[in-house]
């Protein structure tokens, strides 16, 4: 099937591209984590709970993405990131990095590249690519990104990770630029995400939206982005739907 626009009601743009966030939206990086967190807790005598752990990890994410963004330090690439919390958690949790194999701790950090993806992911973005470019708009690198799409299957036309931009969602750069690669208007581009937070900076960016809520990132008692905030283009229960909301 040859790539067709789809016509927004609402202001008559045409969506060429469809950009997913990718943790929490696409794969499920707490499960992930935890799963591979489990082994090495336990080879190396660490009292933690394997989903705590993962929780940990990832509340360092924002703020040390938030030292690039501020202008604190320059562009790091996540994975280089995602290494420093570790190191950080694990001293959280009493044991000193420094005593620990670097391969070992490096292994463990490729967790992030090794997600499974939501079950309805898989067929919803089989659906949606002959009609549209589909591609992760993540602060995830490139690399990361690569690795993640060879094990889980996905099967993005381009994969766009944070180093195209040279910036970090939610600055409007990680969006615009994004667009700018694909030599389309953002208006031409809809930001997919489970975040609300996400979804709101990509449509000040002039992207249209479309939410697809994930109740069980944050696991069992997930309090946030259960339901649509705002007004967005598009809202649906998974991807699946969200293809049939778009005529795929």
């Amino acid at each position: 099937m040859n790539q067709s626009p789809v016509s927004l009601s609402r202001s008559r743009t045409l969506i060429r591209a469809l950009l997913f966030d990718t943790f929490g939206t696409v794969v499920d990086w707490r499960s992930g984590v935890a799963r591979d967190a489990a082994p090495f807790l336990t080879r190396h005598g660490i009292a933690a709970d394997p989903h705590e752990f993962a929780d940990a990890w990832r509340a360092r994410y924002q703020p040390a993405m938030e030292e690039v963004r501020s202008g604190a330090r320059p562009f790091t690439r996540l994975d280089q990131l995602h290494r420093e919390n570790l190191d950080a958690v694990l001293r959280d949790f009493g044991t000193d990095p420094g005593r620990l194999p670097g391969d070992s701790l490096d292994d463990l950090n490729r967790a992030w590249h090794r997600l499974d993806p939501w079950p309805d992911c898989l067929p919803g973005l089989a659906r949606l690519r002959p009609r549209f470019i589909i591609a992760p708009l993540s602060n995830g690198n490139v690399a990361l990104l690569v690795n993640m799409a060879k094990r889980a299957g996905l099967p993005w036309d381009a994969i766009l990770g944070a180093e195209v931009s040279r910036a970090y969602k939610p600055q409007r750069e990680a969006y615009t630029r994004t667009a700018d690669v694909l030599e389309l208007a953002p208006a031409e581009c809809m930001m997919v995400a489970a975040h609300n937070s996400d979804l709101e900076a990509a449509r000040k960016a002039g992207l249209a939206t479309a939410f697809v809520p994930r109740p069980l990132e944050h696991g069992p008692n997930q309090a946030s982005d259960l339901v649509a905030e705002e007004g967005w283009d598009v809202v649906a229960p998974d991807f699946t739907q969200l293809a049939e909301r778009l005529g795929a």
